[in-house]
């Protein structure tokens, strides 16, 4: 087949293709195998498989092990770093090319770009696991409610029978820890409640500017520098402005919190094409990103795993309620929150809104 046609072929295919001679170097590279290495078929011709994404990186690994003499390779949940955006998950594949006398004349990569798959089931699962928080409330509120109520009323009966100052602080403790602890079981009732959304024509750059504006007046955000990197062209999304405003007023508040010797938080929001969510009808809609990365010392991977929990917290004070709160209400939107974090490389949070809502106004 001529090479043109060949080109052609490979174009037409969803996944990734590359080709590769004896030597490990690219004959051939399809459309969608540029995309995901970020080089173009002209940049990548005639160059080794190590110039794609590294030496060290799964393409260029099984690459060489196939053209050593070993059989087809499979490796998934690669990472692929992109210059904008996150990194794509991509699955790798490698398969000897026989020629005459079937001795190993070269090597063809697959590459299939698993990232939205990955992101969907992010996204189900989070849900399942917001649902499961609601179960978990209902069922605290019932056993917590009714004797808390007890409590706080012993409280205040022995305030007005105290005889002295050390027992009517005894009893004003007793109502404040009482009142301390109702008002975490009412934000943890926020799971199981459902509350109604309020829907309208939001700007997202509004909102974080009014967040911004206020933790300015803070201590918090006086040590630190926050940069905005707002893509003016953003559209408006259909949201619950006030349940926004509290998601982004927390996750800055976090970042600012992380650094403790001050640093810099960078805000960005843009438009993502690679990245769909569906809407409340199911359908798939085009993506909206804020982004939120600070300079701070980053976290630990077995903290990482935990949070978002309720009440799991590593701030002495903290409820543990902030971050579950802001992934409850930003499902409740359809939409997706994701925390990456490298310690000594800051943290990145990634809000996922979609564009356009197609459920009713007022409920979500």
């Amino acid at each position: 087949m001529p090479p043109r046609e060949l080109a052609h072929l490979l174009d037409a295919l969803p996944d990734g293709v590359v080709l590769l001679d004896a030597a490990g170097a690219v004959e051939q590279i399809n459309a969608e195998a540029s995309r995901i290495v970020g080089l173009s078929r002209e940049a990548a011709a005639g160059r080794p498989v190590e110039r794609l994404l590294g030496p060290k990186h799964a393409v260029a690994r099984l690459a060489r092990e196939v053209l050593a003499g070993g059989g087809t390779s499979l490796e998934s949940e690669c990472p692929v770093p992109q210059r904008f955006g996150s990194a794509l998950v991509v699955e790798v594949a490698a398969a000897p090319l026989f020629g005459v006398g079937g001795r190993p004349d070269g090597a063809v990569l697959a590459l299939r770009d698993r990232t939205l798959q990955q992101q969907l089931s992010h996204v189900v699962s989070e849900r399942e696991r917001l649902a499961a928080f609601g179960r978990i409330a209902a069922g605290i509120a019932h056993e917590v409610k009714n004797p808390l109520g007890g409590i706080r009323g012993a409280g205040e009966l022995l305030a007005l029978r105290a005889a002295d100052d050390k027992t009517r602080e005894a009893a004003a403790l007793i109502v404040r820890e009482a009142d301390r602890i109702g008002a975490l079981v009412d934000d943890l009732m926020v799971f199981a409640r459902g509350d109604a959304l309020r829907l309208a024509p939001v700007n997202l750059h509004r909102i974080l500017d009014d967040a911004l504006d206020l933790l300015a007046h803070d201590p918090i955000g006086a040590r630190s520098r926050v940069e905005r990197r707002f893509d003016p062209s953003l559209p408006e999304v259909e949201a619950d402005a006030d349940r926004l405003m509290q998601v982004f007023l927390n996750l800055a508040r976090n970042a600012l919190q992380a650094m403790e010797e001050g640093g810099t938080l960078t805000i960005a929001t843009r438009m993502t094409l690679g990245q769909r969510l569906t809407s409340a009808s199911g359908e798939p809609v085009a993506t909206v990103l804020v982004e939120l990365h600070d300079t701070g010392p980053g976290i630990a991977a077995d903290v990482l795993d935990r949070l978002g929990t309720p009440f799991f917290t590593t701030r002495p004070g903290g409820t543990g309620l902030g971050l579950a709160l802001s992934q409850h209400w930003i499902a409740r939107h359809h939409g997706a929150l994701r925390v990456e974090s490298v310690p000594g490389d800051g943290t990145r949070v990634r809000v996922a809104l979609p564009l356009r809502q197609t459920a009713g106004r007022g409920a979500a």
